[in-house]
This record gives structure tokens, C-alpha cells and sequence, in this order.
């Protein structure tokens, strides 16, 4: 058995969880998430904790039992704490603003500024004109989102300017030998 699988999830208070067949919906202080599951995969609420259960020992179904268990848990804790993801910009004028919570306006050294707009349940907020944090309930959604920020301008490596997550190493790479 999965040793991910089957450890218990506990649901903490404030946290309702609602057992559909081949559905898990959890909502929060945070929002609400409603997640399918696969076929053979089953949730099991005993109280105050949740148990991932699967219908046989099939290849498949062993795959998808401790991903299962931790794509709800994520639910639980995004409902009740949240995801965050950091990004830092390094450059000569690159820079970011917040456009309310919801919009970014970043200039990354193109001949324009790039705005990019939150899809639902994710918010921005701007610290410093070089650091954005990515927040949201959904983990998936919120690593999507800081990825595709990063996307616009991915750190080079020579001299290391451009969007990057923050604690994240860049391998450098040497210049042109002069001569």
C-alpha cells in the first residue's frame, strides 16, 4: 500500500469537506475547491479526518492513490492557509507594479510594458518593485501562475537578469575569452 496514501489528512476547523460519488469538495475561510476523483479511488471522512482508499492493487490504481491523497490535502490547507509563490526581478530597470490585486504592469525590458492579468481565486501583491508574490487557494493554479510570469522573461545565463522564483540558482556561464 501507498505509503503516502495512506496517511491520514486532518481537518482542521473551520473546514467543511462534502463526499460526493467521484467528487471531494472542501471549503474554507479561503474559498471553496471542488476536485474529481479517479475511477476506483475513494474518500472516506471519519470525523475530523480523511482517508484516500483504493479499490485494488492494480498498477494504475497504486499510481493514483498517494496523488489522490495529496492533491486533497492540498485542497485542505489552500482552504485554510493558502499558497504562496515568491518571484524576484533582476535587472537594470526591470521592474514590476500592482495594477489592484488582481493585475500586473511589468516592465522587463521590452519596448513596452507587459500587463498580466490573475484568472479567479489569485491575487498579486507587489513589496518592492522587484519582488511579486503569487497567492492563492488552488496550489496547482498559483505555481501556473508565478510559471508563466516567469515565462515572459527567464533568467539568462550570463549575466542572470530577468524574472526568477526567489531562493532559485541560476548557473552562470562564462563570456566570450578575450584574446
Amino acid at each position: 500500500m501507498s505509503r503516502i496514501g495512506r496517511s491520514p489528512i486532518t481537518v482542521p476547523d473551520g473546514v467543511s469537506v462534502a463526499l460526493a460519488p467521484g467528487e471531494v469538495s472542501v471549503t474554507g475561510p479561503n474559498g471553496a475547491m471542488v476536485r474529481r476523483l479517479p475511477a476506483g479511488i475513494e474518500v472516506h471522512q471519519d470525523g475530523a479526518t480523511l482517508s484516500v482508499t483504493r479499490a485494488s492493487d492494480e498498477t494504475s490504481q497504486r499510481a493514483l492513490h498517494g496523488l489522490t491523497r495529496t492533491l486533497v490535502a492540498n485542497m485542505v490547507t489552500g482552504v485554510t492557509t493558502g499558497w504562496t509563490k515568491e518571484l524576484e526581478i533582476i535587472g537594470v530597470g526591470y521592474r514590476a507594479a500592482a495594477n489592484g490585486s488582481s493585475a500586473l504592469d511589468l516592465s522587463l525590458g521590452f519596448s513596452h510594458p507587459v500587463s498580466f492579468t490573475a484568472p479567479e481565486g489569485v491575487t498579486f501583491e507587489v513589496p518592492s518593485p522587484t519582488r511579486i508574490v503569487v497567492k492563492g487557494a488552488d496550489k496547482e493554479v498559483v505555481g501556473q501562475v508565478a510559471a508563466s510570469i516567469r515565462k515572459l522573461r527567464k533568467p539568462e545565463p550570463y549575466k542572470g537578469k530577468g524574472v526568477r522564483y526567489a531562493g532559485e540558482r541560476v548557473l552562470r556561464k562564462a563570456g566570450k575569452a578575450a584574446k
